[in-house]
């Protein structure tokens, strides 16, 4: 029991924000609890996209525009970069979301599902097929036009969304169908990185780009060196994110860079943290020598402990917040209001653009998936992970169809022309509907048959 000021009876105190008070009890453990879901990073993106979208269509409508096209500087003088609000969410936040995405590409590499290729094998081609097959429907539709461009549209898939839909529509589905579905996101992420790394970057400047790789270069030398002074990889971190700025090469893929460079694994044996943890917390109940007399045993033991915990797992735990309820609504809010009419549905609906990633989206990744999937085992080069079976395939493919933040973020890149852009992000939010429904329809009929009773085989 704690006392009415919220100490334990150890004599801790414990956080206001933990203590049975009115308002952590009512109101901040639930919102907690709130973030801590998985669906919750969909659901505060999914709300941000909504407000865009009113808020575009709404007779404050020409604010919209405005507040996005409002010009920021930052710097001094000659050094200092002028663009937009738009462009900075779309160039800078954005680099941070990326910088997630490599790091749990790092994670998965070293530690994950993609470290082991028999257990990788069956998301890699998946994935691999859900983004060939939609890039192809895409271009097949497109082809000559002026949205030939945009074939990189419909290759992406929205993990926050499709994590949601399998968390809350899949409810008592195997965990292996969940982890199927992240890997496949994961592969899938790579494959945009490199599309946009590679077709969406233009004007290389080679001075610039060879300073980012110096730089890099230069983060992986102080860590060969045990440098862990976090300002100095801050530092060199913004320097690279603008050497690929300055370069041609979109600045996002500064982000991911720096993510595949972070250590996933600890400094410290963990092991060997707990032993000495036990060993200095004896000698000072015993009242002798601390390990360092001049530095408090609380603090040195909070150092090792520190040290026990992969970077990459520090970073990517203190930034998920920031990316799933900062930066990605935000970027939700500033690029995914589109004026909605009758006029424009109805062009949209014989739109090639409009048309090819719904395409793509929907068909293409469902029949990707699942195909390349099936092929792959037929050839004995992949298998079925333990408790799914080809419905969770189908499940898991058409829930990768939701492209949305990633797929907004490739039209942004493809086309610059309002006519063709327009189109693009109407394709992309239909899509991401009519994807996130079929994978629903495909979730819930599975959960209806393994909830009917199992009748007992004939005798």
């Amino acid at each position: 029991m704690r006392d009415p000021e919220g100490h334990e009876p150890t004599g801790i105190r414990v956080p206001w924000a933990r203590s049975d008070r009115r308002i952590p009890r009512t109101a901040l453990r639930p919102l907690q609890h709130f973030l801590d879901t998985e669906a919750s990073g969909g659901i505060v993106l999914l709300a941000a996209a909504v407000v865009a979208l009113v808020w575009a269509n709404s007779p404050w409508a020409a604010s919209y525009d405005r507040v996005w096209h409002t010009e920021l500087t930052i710097g001094i003088g000659d050094w200092s970069i002028t663009e937009d609000v738009r462009h900075w969410i779309n160039d800078a936040l954005m680099a941070i979301f990326f910088f997630v995405v490599g790091l749990e590409i790092k994670r998965e590499l070293v530690v994950g599902e993609l470290r082991d290729p028999r257990s990788a094998a069956l998301p890699v081609f998946a994935a691999l097929g859900g983004m060939v097959a939609p890039a192809l429907i895409y271009v097949a539709i497109n082809a000559g036009g002026p949205g030939a461009d945009g074939w990189g549209i419909p290759v992406a898939t929205d993990i926050a969304f499709a994590v949601g839909l399998i968390a809350i529509a899949g409810r008592g589905l195997p965990s292996s169908v969940r982890l199927l579905l992240l890997t496949l996101a994961i592969v899938d992420d790579i494959g945009a990185i490199l599309i946009i790394a590679i077709f969406y970057s233009s004007g290389i400047g080679w001075w610039a780009l060879g300073a980012a790789g110096a730089l890099l270069v230069t983060i992986k030398l102080l860590d060969r060196l045990h440098v862990r002074w976090m300002p100095v990889y801050v530092v060199l971190g913004a320097g690279v994110w603008l050497a690929f700025f300055e370069s041609g090469v979109h600045a996002t893929i500064a982000g991911v860079a720096l993510g595949l460079l972070t250590p996933a694994r600890p400094f410290q044996d963990p092991d060997a943290v707990s032993k000495e943890a036990r060993r200095a917390t004896a000698e000072t109940a015993d009242e002798r020598q601390p390990p360092d007399e001049d530095v408090p045993v609380w603090l040195y033991l909070s150092s090792l402990t520190r040290e026990a915990v992969a970077p990459l797992d520090r970073l990517e735990h203190s930034l998920h917040m920031w990316t799933s309820f900062a930066i990605m609504p935000l970027f939700a809010l500033a690029n995914a209001g589109i004026e909605i009419s009758a006029g424009t549905l109805g062009d949209a609906a014989t739109n090639r653009t409009t048309i090819g990633i719904v395409a793509g989206l929907v068909i293409g990744k469902l029949a990707g998936v699942t195909g390349v999937a099936w092929l792959a085992t037929k050839l004995r080069i992949a298998r079925l992970p333990n408790g799914v079976s080809w419905p969770h395939v189908m499940a898991v493919g058409a829930v990768a169809g939701i492209g949305f933040t990633v797929s907004l973020f490739i039209a942004g890149l493809a086309f610059s022309e309002p006519d063709v852009l327009e189109p693009a992000k109407l394709g992309v939010f239909a899509a991401s509907v009519i994807a996130g429904v079929v994978g629903t329809i495909i979730l819930r009929s599975i959960r209806r048959r393994d909830a009917r009773p199992q009748e007992p085989p004939a005798r």
